[in-house]
């Protein structure tokens, strides 16, 4: 059997589309489609159901998915064991993570990473869920929950705060409130509630009292820039806020905590390139952790 057949397989499955995985893979839509053709024919059997919205798995593609991904590993564990060019550190490594993590850290400290490591490119996906690290399309995820089930390594890397904030031009127009009583009378902002990917994101209810948000956001930066624009109050990370002389605390008496884990694959984490930039990521939050508090 033809591995880069049943590489092209696994693209597909992941992705759902076959335009989508050969723009991964870096081939044309025909060459994916015979390679497929061809692993299906010597299989004897079909495996995707091909539709105008994407491709699905047959049943037989689905029995099928568990021995292509032990293939997979299979060949993952011998590229790190003996592969001089995973020792030289060249390759993809694909970073997923909560956008404001990634934004306003992450992507400071991987510039010492990619100095030292120019054969390695570096992708940040704002992907902090481990679906995606379970289909292998990133490689390592920060995330914001210990992972309970699956092919996970998980390390904590560190707590970290959060608070309320205005900027002070909101503050001098409508004052601050005493109380959390008083978050009734301000435009609150918060998560739209189906965007928000954990149930750590649950800070915002326990912050703001229960009081209702009225401008509401899929993510921590677009929030943080509606806080700086003056729409209202919101919930920051204090790592965050304190990169904005523009933003007071508010109520800082309430205050939140949450966790960053660092999470890979069981089956990749052998790979130089990926522990490389795990190990990295490890010693710098462990260097700054005193910022996250």
């Amino acid at each position: 059997m033809d591995w880069d057949n049943v590489r092209v397989f696994l693209a597909v499955a992941r992705a759902g589309q076959f335009v989508a995985a050969a723009k991964r893979l870096k081939l044309d839509h025909a060459t994916v489609g015979r390679r497929v053709g061809a692993l299906e024919a010597a299989l004897g059997a079909r495996l995707f159901d091909r539709r105008t919205t994407g491709a699905t798995l047959t049943s037989a593609g689905e029995r099928f998915l568990g021995a292509a991904e032990e293939m997979e590993s299979a060949f993952l564990h011998a590229q790190g064991e003996i592969s001089g060019v995973d020792l030289e550190l060249v390759g993809d490594v694909r970073i997923g993570a909560p956008d404001g993590f990634s934004t306003y850290y992450l992507t400071g400290i991987l510039r010492d990473f990619a100095e030292r490591h120019p054969g390695v490119r570096l992708q940040l996906m704002p992907l902090p869920q481990l679906t995606p690290l379970a289909r292998r399309e990133v490689d390592v995820v920060v995330g914001l929950d210990k992972p309970e089930a699956g092919r996970f390594v998980a390390r904590k890397l560190t707590d970290y705060t959060l608070g309320i904030y205005a900027t002070r031009a909101y503050l001098d127009r409508f004052g601050a409130p005493a109380g959390v009583e008083a978050l009734q009378g301000h435009r609150l902002i918060g998560y739209v509630e189906e965007h928000a990917f954990s149930t750590a994101l649950d800070y915002v209810r326990q912050l703001f009292g229960g009081a209702p948000t009225s401008f509401e956001c899929a993510s921590a930066v677009t929030q943080l820039e509606a806080l700086r624009a003056g729409v209202g109050l919101c919930v920051v990370h204090d790592f965050i806020a304190r990169r904005f002389d523009d933003l007071v605390p508010v109520l800082p008496e309430r205050r939140a905590m949450r966790a960053y884990w660092l999470v890979t694959h069981e089956d990749t984490r052998g790979l130089g390139r990926i522990r490389a930039v795990a190990e990295h990521l490890a010693e710098a939050v462990a260097r700054d952790r005193g910022m996250f508090l």
